[in-house]
């Protein structure tokens, strides 16, 4: 038997779902979603992360998600009614997507803050869905990590499973494993491998387990909700450039001594980067979509990209910068791209009736 504790957070919960029935049910302010299958699969893949993420740090994943999805809904909504359209189905996947990017501990009303910077200033300000040059999920994320540093990178709840495999976080509000610190595999560099595979570490919500990561994010390309050359492009780029810093022995300068780089596998399953490269990156707004050398330019340059940033700026993830980054220069890619083969293809033309 155990005893579940509630705290404040827990009737937030409540209130904040409430708060989404009643905005419902108003007279005159129905609310209308525009089907999209797409982001349903996404979340289908996300569903197995967010059902795992309560078991390694408690039920506190629940309300951090509903607050964050009432709050983000409400957004779109205001702006939706403004510009004259739908709410798309899309505003579901970057609520959970970000939820998921959140450490355990985060205060309540900085997930919310968040969102809402998010939903209106990366994606509703464009004009909505499909106008959009940022992935709002990590928008938001960045919004955060920026302006609220510490809670975002020195207050990580230690795994549930480390107190005993069930109920673990079924049983509790927010684990209370170890005490709260930064102690995730990208700051000690010595987590095992079973570890970061299955999940048995600190870290955000739905970054820890990377098998389920792996299941859902194969299970999005399958049914062609992600675009695998973005995912193997990403994957390759990062591998590539660890694999040369980590055999060569690059040691970097910090202000506690040398580091050395991780080995390319440890440091592929630590941290967000492996559910970013399936899940983030593959965004079909965002993300170069136009050409299929565009999608492996723009995949590898995002895997690149995380691995300079990780190793040499003070920013200990680089996934989130990286994808910033890579979304301000896909329309560039994909106009030049496109515009390098018309180019092409009109000297192909003129060679031909040159020759004729």
């Amino acid at each position: 038997m155990f005893r579940f504790r509630r705290s404040k957070n827990f009737y937030l919960f409540f209130t904040f779902t409430k708060l989404c029935l009643i905005l419902i049910e108003i007279r005159g302010c129905t609310v209308k979603i525009q089907k999209q299958q797409a982001m349903r699969t996404v979340l289908y893949g996300l569903a197995p992360l967010c059902l795992v993420a309560i078991y390694f740090f408690g039920w506190r994943f629940l309300a951090v998600l509903a607050v964050v999805g009432a709050v983000g809904l409400l957004c779109e909504w205001l702006m939706s009614r403004r510009y004259g359209m739908k709410i798309t189905e899309s505003v579901f996947v970057s609520c959970t997507l970000f939820a998921l990017s959140l450490p355990p501990t985060i205060p309540l009303w900085i997930a919310a803050v968040g969102i809402a910077f998010g939903i209106i200033f990366g994606k509703m300000i464009f004009g909505g869905f499909g106008k959009n040059i940022f992935n709002p999920a990590i928008t938001a994320r960045a919004f955060v990590y920026i302006s609220f540093g510490f809670p975002m990178t020195g207050m990580f709840a230690g795994n549930a499973t480390t107190l005993g495999w069930f109920p673990a976080g079924f049983g509790s509000w927010l684990s209370k494993a170890d005490s709260v610190s930064a102690a995730t595999p990208l700051v000690t560099h010595n987590s095992a491998l079973a570890e970061l595979f299955f999940g048995l570490t600190s870290g955000s919500f739905g970054e820890t387990c990377a098998l389920l990561i792996l299941l859902g994010g194969l299970y999005i390309v399958y049914k062609k909700a992600a675009n695998w050359k973005i995912v193997l492009g990403a994957l390759g780029g990062f591998l590539l450039l660890q694999t040369i810093f980590w055999a060569s022995g690059l040691q970097i300068a910090t202000e506690n001594g040398l580091r050395s780089i991780s080995n390319p596998v440890i440091a592929l399953l630590s941290g967000s980067f492996l559910f970013a490269s399936f899940f983030m990156i593959t965004d079909p707004v965002s993300a170069s979509q136009s050409t299929d050398i565009g999608k492996w330019i723009y995949g590898a340059t995002f895997g690149l990209l995380t691995v300079l940033i990780r190793s040499f700026s003070t920013w200990t993830e680089g996934v989130t910068f990286a994808i910033l980054l890579c979304n301000m220069f896909a329309p560039l890619l994909d106009i030049g791209l496109k515009g390098a083969k018309a180019k092409k293809k009109a000297k192909a033309q003129v060679k031909e009736g040159g020759a004729a």
